[in-house]
């Protein structure tokens, strides 16, 4: 068994039914645009290692966040421009001033929002990009050493993406799909002439990237040197306005002229009688299969070295997927059709070795996906929430659970606890209050959270708002709306050190202490008492010879005369403090 101590994973060889085992522990969900901040979005400066510190302080081994890939229409990180960019909205503002990149002032007269729970998208939208210009005109970044291997390591995505932002923002912001013919389909002429004309606003977009995945190296090693481990979640599909769909047309079911023809989505069920009708363009799976994958082997790779582990959201979707007509309205006349199975995974660890990979499994699961998911090794995701949804018996009851598995209170799609008890069938609420022994002494929300660490899933996560008992106003996304989702943002004093002490106590109880965390403690107090006991020692003995040394200049004041004057013995005067020599 190999062990990796950064991710916490522990990786059984030669077993091709348990590629990734996970070690016991827990962790929590918190988007980095939740975070506090000043600025209007949550980012990576001094709050986001304040968090890290709450971790540690609450013995946490995981920080789960949702993807942290640029925002498109509707601002869900589910939506991105890149499947490898990083959101430039999450870029530290006091960062770029102590770089002397920005002032105070500059940034001091935008307007930030009047809402400190709620992310404000138009505000960060329209005032941050313009301050980024100025911290792009002011800096030397070509000079740092950096920056070229930067460019040089992810020159496969680095150079379309920045060249799509740019064209994007030259063409109004539209989608590449309204774009002139002669650039929308990348004639070799119009990709010289845009390159040329583009060329600084190509190179503030890289500068972006640049910045982004320079201050997340520094947060995630922190967060590795206090022992925490970082869950990236990736969605199995790109949106259709992206760098990756107009820069790789061939790998999408597009017709000749690159227009979708069928898209992503999810069949009605008892959650929604139209289904779920997402709209990302999928994938040519026999296309991508020519070249094994290699488009995927390289999305894998560059999320493995953004991320500890990898969360991909929509597993079933390798299975098979549901293809709507791309001119529906709804998803009610999709169809399921083949996806690339266990091809794609075996094809990925051939190239990659063992994945630290955990998968969303929820949803309609038929036998085939089940045998995908044991045959991968992947552990899949149980929600305590749903256990409670049907009459029938459940497999998201706790009682049900296997080791291999992770657990959560709720996820990004749900409602919160708080929330949930409030707005769910009163025979829902009525049968978890039963099963869970829920109490109002000891809060709703902390006696599911209970039920979560005190299951054999080796990894239980619970989302911060449950943490701190919010209600539905809380909750951060709404599938199949738009307008009000992916807000929501803790506020400065709802994440304390009592609150860590209390979710520190419940490790205790149920065993899920992070490990690393205490012998690292251990370690800093014996090299502490260590150090006490020699320094100790070394004043002993420092006393010891000031004592002596303390006689010895006693025992001479004796025969020296008052005046320090010394003489030799025939009497002769050799020094004197009193009087000057000549030379």
């Amino acid at each position: 068994m190999v062990k990796d101590k950064q991710a916490g994973i522990c990786r059984t060889e030669g077993d091709t039914n348990m590629k990734t085992m996970l070690e016991r522990g827990a962790g929590i969900l918190m988007p980095v645009s939740s975070l506090p901040s000043p600025y209007g979005i949550g980012t990576f400066g001094s709050a986001a290692y304040d968090f890290v510190d709450f971790l540690k302080k609450a013995r946490q081994k995981y920080w789960q966040v949702l993807p942290v890939g640029p925002t498109s229409y509707g601002d869900s990180p589910y939506q991105s421009f890149s499947a490898f960019a990083g959101n430039p909205y999450f870029i530290d503002l006091d960062t770029l001033v102590k770089e002397g990149l920005l002032t105070q002032d500059e940034i001091n007269a935008c307007y930030w929002g009047d809402n400190p729970t709620q992310v404000a998208y138009d505000a960060v939208f329209w005032y941050r990009f313009p301050l980024l210009k100025k911290a792009y005109a002011r800096s030397e970044y070509r000079e740092e050493q950096g920056y070229e291997k930067f460019c040089m390591d992810s020159w496969f995505w680095l150079n379309d993406y920045a060249f799509y932002m740019a064209l994007k923002f030259h063409f109004d912001n539209k989608e590449w799909l309204a774009w002139p013919e002669d650039i929308r389909f990348r004639k070799k002429e119009a990709v010289e002439s845009y390159r040329e004309e583009l060329k600084d606003e190509i190179d503030f977009w890289k500068f972006l990237q640049y910045k982004f995945y320079q201050q997340w190296g520094k947060l995630r090693a922190y967060a590795n040197e206090q022992g925490i481990s970082i869950i990236g979640d990736i969605p199995i599909y790109v949106a259709f306005d992206s760098a990756d769909a107009w820069a790789n047309p061939e790998l999408f079911q597009f017709d000749e002229n690159s227009t979708p023809l069928a898209v992503a989505g999810c069949p009605p069920d008892g959650f929604s009688a139209d289904g779920q009708l997402w709209g990302n363009p999928l994938f040519r799976w026999d296309e991508m299969k020519k070249d094994n994958y290699a488009w995927w082997t390289k999305r894998i790779k560059a999320m493995s070295e953004l991320y500890d582990i990898i969360r991909i959201d929509h597993f079933r979707g390798f299975d098979s997927y549901y293809a709507i007509p791309a001119k529906d309205k709804t998803a009610k006349n999709g169809k399921w059709k083949q996806g690339p199975g266990m091809d794609l995974f075996n094809q990925l660890e051939k190239k990659l070795g063992k994945l630290p990979i955990i998968v969303e499994d929820l949803g309609f699961l038929t036998d085939s996906v089940r045998k995908l998911l044991k045959d991968s090794g992947f552990p899949g995701m149980k929600v305590i929430q749903f256990a409670f949804d049907s009459r029938e018996g459940s497999d998201y009851l706790p009682h049900t659970y296997t080791s291999h598995c992770v657990v959560y209170t709720g996820t990004h799609d749900n409602d919160t606890v708080m929330g949930w008890m409030k707005t769910a069938p009163k025979a829902s609420v009525k049968f978890a209050i039963e099963y869970l022994n829920l109490t109002e002494e000891e809060g709703y929300n902390w006696g599911m959270m209970r039920a979560a660490w005190s299951s054999v899933a080796d990894m239980a996560i619970v989302p911060m708002q449950d943490l701190i008992g919010l209600g539905s106003e809380a909750r951060i996304n709404i599938p199949s709306t738009l307008g009000e989702n992916w807000k929501w943002r803790a506020l400065e004093g709802q994440i304390t050190k009592d609150l860590a002490k209390k979710l520190y106590k419940y490790m205790q109880m149920y065993g899920r202490i992070n490990e690393k965390v205490l012998a690292e403690q251990a370690k800093k107090a014996a090299e502490k008492e260590a150090a006490e006991k020699e320094a100790k020692e070394k004043a002993k003995e420092k006393n010891g010879k000031s004592a002596e040394k303390e006689a010895e200049n006693s025992a001479a004041e004796q025969e020296t005369p008052a005046d320090d004057t010394v003489k030799s013995e025939d009497g002769e005067l050799v020094f004197s403090t009193t009087t000057e020599l000549d030379d």
